[in-house]
C-alpha cells in the first residue's frame, strides 16, 4: 500500500552540519534539520529536551557520505540535545548521562549530576554531563564596522578575557573578568591610548578542565582544552548573562566585539584545532570519540593515538571532514561574530598530511587562505608542535604570519644572557643575529616568499615568564602548579641581575627596569608585527611562574599598580608605540613589505658602515640603525649599546649617507626622543629628563645634534633619535 503523502517523512539535508531551524521564506518552522558526520555508526538518534522538561528522540533516517541527517521536532529554541547510536544502551538517565555532543553545537550547557558514565583519572565518577544547546542567534551590529587595520600598522596585545579585567579598579565589580568587562569604556580607552591595534584573546571557545587538575584544586585557566569549537565559553560571561541563558552569553560576546571595533581595535582569537578535550584514548567519549574515533583522530598502525600536541590526542587533518570542520568553525566566528583574525595553536599539526608530515601546501592552509569569508582576516600560526619535524617557523605559505620564536630567543640572548655573561667576565654574542631580527628576519621568512610582515615579533607570551620576570628570575618557580616544579620551560634565557625574585636593592631594580625597556624598545622598533603580552607594558609579575596555565588566581590575573616603577615602564611603552606610529605615518603604505623601498643602513659607533668583521665580532656591541624608505623619509636612528660601558658615537654624516646611496635631502639634525637608560647613568652627558621614562615624541629630551656630531650613549641601553 502506498503511504499517504501527508505521512511521508520530510526531506532532510546532509548540509549544513549541526542542528538548524527549517525556514520557509521568512517563516521559521518548529522543526529542525539535524546532520552529524559519524561514518562508522549504522544509525543515529538525536535526543532533545522538550519545553515541559521531558526528553524525546528520533532516528535520523538519511545517511549520505557518512552523514546522518533527518528532520526532527518540534524543537524549541534553547533546547538541550545530543546524539546517540540507535539501538545502543543509553549510559544512564537522559539529563544525567553523557551522550555525544554535536560538534557544531552553538552553545554547551553543563549539568552537575551524579552517575554520569566514565571515570576521571582518579577513578571517581564524573559529576558533570554536557549537552549541546539548540541556538540560532540574531544580533544588532548597528553601524559598527571592522577596523581592517593594515598588517604594517598592527600591534597585537595578547590577553586573557578574565585575567585582564578581574582586578581592574575602573571596571565595575559585576563586570570584572567578563566579556562585558573587556568591553567597558575604561578598558577600551586604555588599550586605545596605549597604542595597540588588536586584542588577541586566549581561547574563548567552550573548554573544560583536564581530569588531573580537580584533585589539586586547580583549573585550566588558559583554556587550551576545547570542547565546543562553535560555542563561546560560558564562564566568561557576567552572572546576569549566564542566568539568562546561552543567547544572552552570545549577546555579551558579540557586544564585546562591537565595543572593541568601535574603539578601533581588532579582535583576534587564539584557536585550538589541534586536539580536543576528550584527552587520552582511554577517556570516556564526549563527542568526536563516540562519533568516529578512527575518523577524527590520528592513530598509528597498532591503533594507538599519534600525539603531536602533548595533550593526549591529535585531530587528523589528513581527513577532509576534519579540515571542513575547522574551516566551518572559522567561518562561523568570522562571519557570525565578526572576528578579525585567528592565532592557530600548534599550527604544524593542522598542516600534517596522511604521512603525518608537514606541508606548506596542505589543503587546510590553502583553503583557509582562499576562503572568501576568511579573506582579509589575520591568520597567525604558532609554527611548531611536538611531532617529527615539528619546528616550521618561516615555512608557512604566503597569506599567513608566524610567531617568530627566533626573534624572541635572539632578543633575550642579547639583552639578558649576554649582559649576564659580560657581568661575570665572560663573552657575549656579536650583533649580527639581533640586527637580522630587527630588520625583519629575512633569513627566516624570505624563502617562503613572504615579507617582514609575516613575522609576528614577540619576546613574551602567555606561555613563559612575563617581561618583568625575565629580568628578575633565572629559574622557574612553578610549585603552585602541583607538579613538583617539573612543568614549564627550563631554557628561559633570563637574567635576575644579581638576586632571585623580590629585592630592595635599588641598583638591581634599576638594572632590571633598564633591561625591560631595552627589550621593549627592540620589540617596538623592529620590522614586522609586534606582539605585547598584557601587563608587560607596566611590569606585571607572576612571581617566577612560567607555566601559569592552571592558575585562575591573582598570580596570573593582571594587577593594575600605580607605583613609580610601573608608571615609568608604562610611559616608556607608550612613547615607543607613539614613535613607531609616527615613523610609519611618514612611510609609503607598502613599507616594509617591499624590500626595494626599505632603507635600513647599519653603522658602527664611529658612524661608518658596518664591516663583515664587525658583524661577527662579539666585542662589537654598539651599532646604529638608520631607518626610512624611498618615497618616504629617513627619519629614525636607533643606537644600541649592548656593552657594560658608555659608548661614544658619531652620528652618520651627510657624506657617508650619500655614499650609501641615500637620495634626496640628508638628515641634518638628530633629536633624542627615547633613552632606555632613563637618566640613571650619571656618566652620560644629556641622558637626563625623561629619556627612559618616556617623554613625548620630539620632546622631553635635552637638545639636538647635527649629523656627524658626537654623543655618548649609556651602557646597556637603547637610544632613539628622530631626524
Amino acid at each position: 500500500m502506498i503511504q499517504p503523502a501527508q505521512q511521508l517523512p520530510r526531506a532532510s539535508r546532509e548540509f549544513p552540519l549541526g542542528l538548524h531551524a527549517i525556514r520557509r521564506g521568512e517563516q521559521r518552522d518548529a522543526h529542525a534539520n539535524a546532520a552529524v558526520w559519524a561514518p562508522g555508526i549504522p544509525s543515529m538518534d538525536v535526543h532533545w529536551r522538550r519545553g515541559d522538561g521531558s526528553w524525546t528522540s528520533e532516528t535520523l533516517v538519511g545517511l549520505d557520505g557518512g552523514v546522518h541527517h533527518g528532520v526532527v521536532g518540534p524543537v524549541d529554541p534553547g533546547a538541550l540535545y545530543a546524539f546517540w547510536p540507535t539501538g545502543e544502551d543509553l549510559p544512564g538517565a537522559i539529563g544525567e548521562a553523557q551522550l555525544l555532543l554535536d560538534p557544531y553545537g552553538r552553545a554547551i550547557e553543563t549539568i552537575d549530576t551524579v552517575g554520569a558514565p566514565g571515570t576521571d583519572a582518579a577513578g571517581e565518577a564524573d559529576s558533570r554531563a554536557y549537552y549541546s544547546v539548540f541556538l540560532e542567534h540574531a544580533f544588532d551590529w548597528g553601524t559598527s564596522e571592522r577596523p581592517n587595520t593594515a598588517w604594517r600598522d598592527t600591534v597585537v596585545y595578547e590577553a586573557h578575557v578574565k585575567g585582564l579585567t578581574k582586578l581592574h579598579p575602573d571596571v565595575p565589580e559585576e563586570l570584572r573578568g567578563t566579556y562585558a568587562g573587556l568591553a567597558h569604556p575604561a578598558m577600551v580607552t586604555y588599550l586605545r591610548e596605549l597604542g595597540v591595534t588588536a586584542v588577541e584573546l586566549l581561547p574563548v571557545h567552550f573548554h573544560i578542565d583536564e581530569p588531573h587538575l580537580e584533585p589539586l584544586g586547580l583549573s585550566n585557566y588558559w583554556g587550551y582544552n576545547t570542547l565546543g569549537f562553535f560555542a563561546a565559553h560560558t564562564d566568561y560571561a557576567t552572572a546576569a548573562a549566564r542566568t539568562a541563558g546561552p543567547a544572552a552569553v552570545l549577546d555579551e560576546f558579540k557586544g564585546m566585539v562591537k565595543a572593541l571595533h568601535e574603539g578601533g581595535l581588532e579582535v583576534i582569537l587564539d584557536v585550538v584545532y589541534n586536539h580536543t578535550a576528550e584527552g587520552e584514548q582511554h577517556r570516556p567519549a564526549l563527542c568526536w570519540r563516540g562519533l568516529g574515533d578512527r575518523d577524527y583522530y590520528r592513530h598509528d598502525d597498532a591503533g594507538r593515538y599519534l600525539d603531536t600536541t602533548g595533550c593526549g590526542n591529535t585531530l587528523d587533518f589528513s581527513q577532509p571532514r576534519v579540515v571542513e570542520f575547522a574551516l566551518d568553525s572559522l567561518r562561523y566566528w568570522a562571519e557570525e561574530c565578526r572576528i578579525d583574525g585567528f592565532r592557530f595553536d600548534l599550527a604544524v599539526t593542522l598542516a600534517r598530511d596522511e604521512r603525518n608530515a608537514f606541508t606548506p601546501r596542505h589543503p587546510f592552509l590553502v583553503a583557509a587562505g582562499a576562503s572568501t569569508v576568511l579573506r582579509g582576516t589575520k591568520l597567525i600560526t604558532e609554527p611548531w608542535d611536538i611531532g617529527p619535524d615539528g619546528w616550521q617557523t618561516g615555512r608557512f605559505p604566503v597569506g599567513w604570519a608566524d610567531w617568530n620564536d627566533g626573534f624572541r630567543d635572539t632578543v633575550r640572548d642579547f639583552w639578558l644572557r649576554d649582559i649576564a655573561s659580560l657581568t661575570g667576565g665572560g663573552a657575549a654574542s656579536s650583533p649580527g643575529r639581533l640586527a637580522g631580527c630587527l630588520a625583519g628576519s629575512a633569513d627566516t621568512f624570505g624563502a617562503s616568499g613572504r615579507s617582514p610582515l609575516a613575522s609576528v615579533n614577540f619576546v613574551t607570551a602567555h606561555d613563559g615568564f612575563t617581561l618583568a620576570d625575565l629580568t628578575a628570575y633565572e629559574r622557574k618557580h612553578n610549585g603552585a602548579n602541583g607538579e613538583g616544579n617539573r612543568d614549564g620551560h627550563n631554557d628561559n634565557r633570563s637574567y635576575n641581575h644579581g638576586a632571585e625574585g623580590r629585592t630592595e636593592d635599588e641598583g638591581i631594580l634599576a638594572a632590571r627596569e633598564r633591561s625591560a625597556r631595552n627589550i621593549m624598545a627592540s620589540l617596538l622598533i623592529s620590522l614586522g608585527v609586534p606582539m605585547l603580552t598584557a601587563g608587560d607594558e607596566f611590569g606585571r609579575t607572576q612571581g617566577g611562574n612560567n607555566n601559569a596555565y592552571c592558575q585562575d588566581t591573582e598570580l596570573a590575573w593582571v594587577h593594575w599598580p600605580d607605583d613609580a616603577a610601573s608608571r615609568r615602564m608604562l610611559d616608556a611603552t607608550r612613547t615607543l608605540l607613539a614613535i613607531r606610529r609616527d615613523f610609519l605615518a611618514c612611510q609609503p603604505p607598502t613599507f616594509p613589505s617591499r624590500g626595494d623601498q626599505s632603507t635600513l643602513l647599519w653603522f658602527n659607533a664611529a658612524g661608518l658602515p658596518m664591516t663583515p668583521h664587525e658583524w661577527n665580532d662579539p666585542s662589537t656591541r654598539t651599532v646604529q640603525l638608520l631607518l626610512g624608505s624611498t618615497g618616504g623619509t629617513i627619519n629614525g636612528l636607533v643606537v644600541i649599546n649592548g656593552s657594560l660601558e658608555p659608548a661614544r658615537i658619531h652620528l652618520p654624516s651627510a657624506w657617508i649617507l650619500q655614499g650609501q646611496g641615500v637620495e634626496g635631502e640628508q638628515p641634518r639634525w638628530f633629536s633624542r626622543t627615547f633613552d632606555s637608560a632613563g637618566g640613571d647613568d650619571p656618566r652620560v652627558h644629556g641622558a637626563g629628563a625623561g629619556g627612559g621614562t618616556g617623554g613625548g615624541v620630539g620632546g622631553g629630551v635635552d637638545g639636538r645634534l647635527r649629523s656627524g656630531e658626537a654623543d655618548v650613549v649609556a651602557a646597556d641601553s637603547v637610544r632613539i633619535y628622530r631626524c
